[in-house]
């Protein structure tokens, strides 16, 4: 019996030169613990010129979280923070009772052509929360704890794997991996968190033998132990936790 519940293709939107895969929220599953929006972007090329140019816009009640695979973005909020992001940092802005931001090319990456690959998720707060006072706070790629085993590279945004714990503050319990695999690397996920979700990056990756389609997110059953391996190089995102509470979209 297989250990994937679901399996969600995203839906897809275009952002202006880019597209946005969103898999959270879905007709068929709302959440993935308090991981309430998830979007894959890109990968985008822009010539000379052009870029990201996501215009100042309001969140209020969560926390977004970037994180880039290839590319350059610039954050400017309402707090007075501006900041670069670059591959393997994590931008943690929790939004509270209210924020603004927006999130663009640097001028630099448009004086050449450029490429943008990233995820941005959104993440509910718990309910007593949800109105405490914005903040934004930016981790280097050197502060996010990443170690090999067993073929894979593991970098871990949030949460605690093994021994390891990320210095990323969240106010509810999650886990966000990013897991790049070599060809027959294998990763051992148990049932640590009650609710748990693979999203398949590229292709080549199985869960339990079962190969995945590339662009889906796999609801994993709750009590199982499972392997995830890869038949060439490939890359997924975990992402698990403990639900927070019924949202509306």
């Amino acid at each position: 019996m297989s250990n994937i519940t679901k399996l969600l293709a995203p839906h897809i939107q275009d952002l202006g030169g880019f597209n946005a895969r969103r898999s959270l929220p879905h007709n068929e599953h709302s959440m993935i613990g308090s991981f309430i929006f998830f979007d894959h972007l890109g990968p985008a090329t822009f010539p000379p010129g052009k870029g990201v140019d996501v215009r100042p816009h309001p969140h209020i009640n969560l926390a977004t979280v970037t994180y880039l695979f290839e590319g350059v973005l610039l954050h400017r909020d309402s707090l007075g923070y501006v900041q670069e992001i670059r591959p393997g940092a994590v931008n943690w802005m929790t939004a509270g009772k209210g924020i603004v931001h927006s999130e663009r090319s640097p001028q630099s990456d448009r004086n050449i052509e450029s490429t943008l690959h990233a995820i941005q998720i959104w993440v509910a707060l718990p309910e007593e929360a949800e109105e405490i006072e914005p903040s934004f706070t930016h981790y280097p790629p050197g502060d996010i704890p990443t170690w090999t085993e067993n073929g894979v590279t593991i970098s871990l945004i949030a949460g605690e794997q093994q021994e390891h714990k990320s210095p990323v503050v969240s106010l509810s319990s999650l886990l966000y991996c990013d897991l790049s695999f070599e060809t027959n690397g294998t990763f051992t996920l148990k049932p640590e968190y009650s609710e748990r979700a693979i999203y398949t990056v590229t292709k080549g990756i199985t869960i339990d033998g079962e190969e995945l389609p590339q662009h889906r997110l796999a609801i994993i059953s709750l009590d199982s132990t499972i392997e995830l391996s890869a038949n060439t190089k490939a890359r997924c995102m975990l992402i698990a936790g403990e639900p927070v509470g019924k949202r509306y979209k």
